[in-house]
């Protein structure tokens, strides 16, 4: 059992950690194995996140004050929790498929850039491409209208020039 000043590290260590994090997944992880533990955060680390199991008094604690306070209050059962704060997306695509494979896994709720989202939301997030197919997408359709003013431009080039052809081809234009 740990002593006091113990616990204070591990909060304060958490506190810092939830500080940082603009993306939080509290989960549960009740009958899981050693190995499914393992898998699970290797997943985590491969999708740029940090997985860590906490004590729900520990983990209410840290919350206080901080935006991931409000998602750790009234924990109960055996709670878990991944951060990041990089892509929320990656994360949580990783998340929900460990999920699919291990049922004992399950999400409680999560926090995206500082905004507590519930399971409807971290499937939908789940479900949403890739920060860089939506900034490729987005590219595409910046430059789209300009590409189709060049190619009218172009266009009223090749008629001026078809019709031009066809005068002189029919001896329309006489001197």
């Amino acid at each position: 059992m740990k002593k006091k000043p113990e616990k204070q590290k591990d909060m304060e260590a958490l506190r810092e950690q939830l500080e940082k994090a603009s993306n939080v997944f509290l989960t549960g992880y009740e009958k899981m194995t050693v190995d499914q533990d393992f898998e699970l955060r290797k997943t985590v680390r491969g999708a740029g996140g940090s997985y860590k199991v906490i004590k729900n008094r520990i983990g209410e604690k840290a919350g206080e004050g901080i935006a991931a306070g409000e998602l750790l209050k009234d924990l109960k059962g055996m709670c878990s929790i991944a951060y990041t704060s990089g892509d929320p997306v990656a994360l949580a695509k990783a998340l929900t498929g460990y999920a699919k494979v291990n049922p004992n896994f399950t999400f409680k709720a999560g926090m995206v850039e500082g905004r507590v989202v519930d399971l409807t939301g971290i499937q939908a997030l789940a479900t949403m491409p890739p920060k860089e197919e939506i900034y490729a997408k987005l590219l595409y359709l910046i430059q789209a209208p300009a590409q189709r003013l060049v190619t009218v431009m172009n266009g009223v080039g090749r008629n001026l020039a078809v019709v031009v052809d066809q005068g002189v081809k029919e001896n329309k234009f006489s001197s």
